[in-house]
């Protein structure tokens, strides 16, 4: 009997607290019609174990008692606070912790995502922000446009705070439980398919918010900045380099292929008994020949020109990716050509690194590095010139007509810029993260 009992106000707890969640989901539906796949891509789930609410990327959990006390208190808490766990899905908070430190960086996505429901101008949502929110928020703002859980993250660490702060702030900012978050230890990480469907409704909602009605984007406060900039591309530089790789025979045991010479032999001496000797040369695909240009106007950092190059030598050395002997040439640009130097193999390359000096500190202009390259084609310096890459963080007048060879501008931007190139030209924005972030990890 008491078991039945049991079950009996299980079963009513769990349908009163997925009803206060259709009613929540309603309510913010009717507000923000953006949010229509996003608000409907979790199911509810009821656990005792979770303390507040939170969700895998599949299921909404709530603990139904928290969950009512809130709906007693006031509504819109409820409404935040289910906001706030589909804006953790949207921005991808879920899956990019890496090897940051799971504290700050639970803080981090919190606070994120608080600014932009603080930002909103719905009434469904709409709370005054306290005293403690708002010199979080100021402070944050000094050394950031857009506050992305990213560069949140590394701002509470730079700050060096007590830890009595910390959680004054986590019980600030804290609206929901990550428990179910995934881990990056864990052997056995969640479907990749829950990642990228979240990924495709925040690529959808972005452009749905870009052609909305002006004042619904208004609206909408900090959400658009911040989708593009989570929705940005990661390209993974490896993949990338391929672009400007090149088949080629090298010497070597290729375990893929064998001399047919021995094997024909083989059939006719013996019979049944083909001979199989691999092949002493193989195909690969490399880097030989490519061009780098680093912009030395006075814009650009030298701190990212060496974090750069330190990263494109190391993706190029760990892959093994040169030939034995390549042509590689760095440039610095500004409004003129102030260096070239010229790189044949491993050697040189950390050689160039260790004695790195920046020269430059003038406007930016495009068209002198691609004169001189194409200077060099002319005169037979490149014989299988791929591509170059432009590593820069300005605006610059670029050449009125496609090169020969294909050429990407790599920027490093912090997301409030648009910044427009040839059509012709390969185009990858950067966060400074990128950098940082493989420091961290």
């Amino acid at each position: 009997m008491e078991e039945s009992i049991r079950e009996e106000q299980t079963a009513r707890l769990d349908a009163l607290g997925k009803e206060i969640l259709r009613m929540s989901r309603n309510e913010l539906y009717l507000k923000m019609r953006y949010l229509d796949v996003a608000l409907s891509s979790l199911r509810f789930g009821m656990d005792g174990e979770i303390g507040s609410i939170g969700t895998d990327g599949q299921v909404l959990y709530f603990h139904p008692g928290w969950l009512g006390g809130m709906y007693q208190k006031d509504r819109r808490l409820v409404n935040r606070a289910y906001l706030h766990v589909i804006l953790h899905c949207l921005f991808g908070h879920l899956y990019l912790r890496g090897n940051r430190d799971p504290v700050f960086w639970d803080l981090a996505c919190n606070i994120a995502v608080e600014s932009i429901i603080d930002s909103l101008s719905y009434p469904c949502v709409r709370k005054a922000p306290s005293w403690l929110r708002k010199d979080v928020y100021r402070r944050l703002q000094k050394e950031t446009k857009v506050l992305s859980a990213q560069k949140v993250y590394r701002s509470l660490i730079s700050w060096g705070m007590s830890e009595a702060k910390r959680i004054e702030m986590e019980q600030e900012f804290g609206a929901d439980s990550h428990l179910y978050w995934p881990s990056p230890d864990e052997k056995k990480r969640p479907p990749k398919e829950t990642e990228n469907n979240w990924k495709q409704i925040s690529e959808q909602m972005e452009l749905n918010l870009d052609t909305f009605a002006q004042e619904e984007a208004d609206a909408a406060g900090g959400l658009l900045d911040e989708l593009r900039i989570a929705n940005k591309k990661r390209y993974d530089y490896r993949e990338f380099l391929k672009k400007f790789s090149v088949w080629k025979e090298e010497i070597g045991v290729d375990e893929d292929s064998f001399d047919y010479a021995f094997y024909c032999y083989g059939l006719s001496m013996y019979g049944n008994m083909p001979l199989i000797e691999p092949q002493e040369t193989k195909e690969v695909k490399k880097i030989e020949e490519f061009v780098i240009v680093v912009d030395t106007s006075m814009s650009c950092s030298g701190d990212l020109v060496r974090k750069f190059l330190e990263e494109t030598y190391d993706v190029l050395n760990e892959n093994e990716s040169f030939f034995r002997k390549v042509h590689i040439r760095i440039l610095q640009c500004d409004e003129k050509v102030q260096e070239d130097v010229r790189i044949e193999g491993r050697e040189d390359w950390e050689r160039y690194m260790k004695e790195l000096k920046l020269y430059g500190g003038g406007g930016t202009d495009f068209r002198p590095a691609f004169a001189y390259i194409d200077r060099l084609v002319e005169k037979g310096a490149f014989h299988h010139l791929r591509g170059m890459i432009y590593f820069t963080d300005g605006y610059g007048t670029y050449p009125s007509r496609m090169p020969p060879y294909e050429t990407a501008f790599v920027f490093i931007d912090d997301g409030s810029r648009d910044i427009r190139t040839p059509a012709w030209a390969i185009r990858l924005v950067l966060d400074e993260a990128i950098f940082m972030e493989s420091e961290e990890e």
